[in-house]
């Protein structure tokens, strides 16, 4: 891509970010628009060229930035989207008849759909119980379906990941026009909605990490001046501020986890001349992710030391190490001990839950869990396919330098935010892909 049309790309999105601020009813449209452009791209080209990564791709960067503006068609919207326009790639381009082990993963799923039918309680909504908690792990075995050893040059797969990445932007510059002054508003060291534009800081953080390592790999990788290494750097240190002051510590942690993990493998793949490059360019992250470190630090009172620290705000280390979800964790271990083959069921977790703490609704964070505890050794079976196919798959996708970056970013985001939103789902098929190294 021409430097140019980056910057207008950039420039566009930072003003979407910044009208729909100035005119909350633009997010409806820009939901709307995002659907009816996304289905005229795929069907006019007939996804010859994955156009479905693309919208998919677009789906999943704009999804909690149209959740906290109000402007998705449902709530659950982007996760059906990508299912439906997956679909629509296997109608136009088929997909691997080696993708098996992901159809006994789906197929997998369904017993423990069939016993929630029979053990949730009927004071609850049952259609809008499964959706939310079957519609994550839904849409990562039809997007896996359509990924899997889709062959995709290098070049293409970093336009899908700045695909992703521009609504990101959007949703930062909205971010920085929506914050107060922080420390008019901080108090504690919990999470904080009004630093994460008035919603749930655990799913905006999760974004911003992974716009993190979207626009880290293209200050490695597609820098070529001076201009544009100064414009990824900002990016990626805004974007790291405005996900540290959400002071919710999962989504960071992956995003810079995924950032040393692509490090690596770009220090193997490299040379003598590529890796003194390399040493340069991470001199300059260091340095400038210490300054992000230090400003936010200063902002926040020093209340972010402590938050990482796992401290509260006097100082006195927290009891929890994980705001309480051990709890959560230990409850969803026993119910899989008490109904081993099957589970308890999809969503009866959260009304067990509900019936122990008197009324209290505490929803699980982890997917681990909840998958063990709800679908049975069918869902560790599951967990277990999820898990092992990609790694299987590096042995004949050397290429894909980004494997394992997708493949942790699926894994430790559902351990601490589940999979509430569509990205860890069409993230992790990315690590399916075939992908090899073009001109």
């Amino acid at each position: 891509m021409k430097d140019k049309n980056y910057i207008l790309l950039l420039v566009a999105h930072a003003f979407i970010g910044m009208m729909i601020y100035l005119i909350p009813e633009l997010s409806k449209v820009y939901g709307f628009v995002i659907l009816f452009v996304g289905l005229y791209y795929v069907v006019k080209n007939r996804n010859v060229n994955n156009e479905v990564l693309f919208v998919s791709a677009y789906f999943v960067g704009s999804e909690v930035f149209l959740r906290m503006t109000g402007g998705n068609i449902l709530y659950e919207f982007s996760k059906y989207g990508i299912m439906i326009f997956m679909l629509l790639g296997m109608y136009y381009s088929g997909f691997s008849k080696n993708a098996i082990p992901f159809w006994i993963y789906l197929l997998f799923l369904l017993p423990g759909v069939l016993v929630a039918t029979e053990t949730l309680n009927l004071k609850s909504d049952l259609r809008n119980s499964l959706s939310f908690n079957i519609s994550g792990p839904a849409c990562l075995g039809i997007a896996a379906i359509y990924a899997y050893n889709r062959k995709i040059k290098f070049s293409q797969l970093n336009n899908i990941l700045l695909t992703m990445g521009l609504p990101i932007v959007s949703m930062t510059v909205y971010l920085i026009f929506y914050t107060p002054e922080l420390k008019t508003i901080l108090v504690s060291t919990g999470s904080n909605p009004e630093t994460s534009g008035g919603f749930g800081p655990n799913q905006v953080a999760t974004v911003l990490g992974l716009g993190m390592f979207v626009f880290f790999s293209r200050l490695v990788l597609f820098s070529k001046n001076k201009l544009m290494f100064a414009l990824n750097l900002i990016i990626v240190f805004n974007m790291s501020y405005r996900g540290l002051v959400t002071f919710s510590r999962g989504g960071m942690i992956t995003g810079l986890f995924m950032i040393l993990i692509l490090i690596f493998f770009l220090y193997r793949n490299t040379r003598n001349e590529g890796r003194y490059r390399l040493n340069m360019l991470l001199v300059f992250f260091i340095l400038g992710f210490g300054f992000t470190w230090v400003y936010t630090s200063n902002q926040t009172g020093g209340l972010i030391d402590k938050r990482y620290a796992n401290q509260d705000a006097t100082g006195r280390v927290k009891e929890s190490q994980f705001t309480g979800r051990e709890e959560i964790w230990d409850n969803e271990i026993a119910s899989f001990e008490d109904n081993p083959i099957f589970g308890i069921g999809v969503a009866k977790g959260l009304e067990v839950r509900e019936e122990q703490s008197g009324g209290m609704i505490v929803a699980s964070h982890n997917e681990i869990t909840r998958t063990i505890s709800e679908h049975g050794t069918l869902g560790i079976i599951a967990l277990m396919i999820v898990f092992t196919t990609p790694i299987f798959l590096y042995l004949d996708n050397k290429q894909n330098i980004y494997l394992f970056c997708f493949l942790l970013f699926w894994l430790l985001t559902i351990n601490h935010a589940a999979m509430r939103i569509a990205a860890p789902a069409f993230v992790y098929s990315f690590s399916l892909l075939k992908v090899y190294i073009d001109e």
